[in-house]
């Protein structure tokens, strides 16, 4: 089943699965990244324009240095408000 897209996930391995970015807060292109900048807007940085950011959660971890990682789906099913 797909993620919805969005969704933020707590994985036990050190890298991101296919249509999934770390939460580490980088800078991503609006254009390309069309749909999640509709949801998330620049609550977490970016000119709103051409960039916008994902949340930084690499100080959230559970656990540090155990290889976690949380992640955002950037790929997945449009969340319904109803």
């Amino acid at each position: 089943m797909d993620p919805l897209l969005g969704d933020i996930e707590l994985f036990a391995f050190d890298f991101a699965p296919r249509h999934w970015m770390p939460c580490e807060g980088q800078t991503l292109s609006t254009a390309t990244y069309q749909t999640l900048f509709s949801l998330i807007g620049i609550t977490f940085g970016g000119n709103g324009i051409t960039t916008f950011c994902l949340p930084d959660l690499r100080n959230a971890l559970p656990m540090q240095g155990m290889g976690m990682h949380y992640c955002i789906a950037v790929e997945g099913i449009y969340p319904s408000r109803y």
